[in-house]
């Protein structure tokens, strides 16, 4: 049983990466390709509402949907992923040209509310 459960874990995919580590990928995939000039933060606002648009439109004649989308196709739930990561990242490349600490900010904000 016991050798089952280390087969079972060594097989998952995990991935343990960090806002900051994020923004530096970001920031190199941007450098690379001399894209940093386009970067400015407006650039990016609108980039990233139009991924919020595209991310909309994945839900928009679906109504309600039940949590873990169990009635979804698997190709559906991969668009999802797709957009979703679409949004983080551009949040993520706004963020970090703006000079803001997100995952401070979203824990400063987090525990204001408490």
């Amino acid at each position: 049983m016991e050798e089952t459960e280390e087969i079972s874990v060594a097989e998952e995919k995990v991935v343990d990466i960090s806002l900051k580590d994020l923004a530096e990928k970001l920031e190199e995939f941007a450098r690379a390709r001399d894209w940093e000039k386009y970067h400015s933060p407006r650039n990016l606002l609108l980039a990233m509402v139009g991924e919020v648009g595209e991310l909309s439109e994945i839900f928009q004649w679906r109504g309600e949907v039940d949590k873990g989308l169990p009635d979804w196709e698997e190709s559906d739930k991969e668009h999802l992923a797709e957009e979703l990561s679409d949004v983080l990242l551009y949040l993520i490349r706004l963020s970090d040209i703006c000079g803001i600490d997100l995952g401070e900010a979203a824990t400063k904000k987090n525990c204001e509310e408490l």
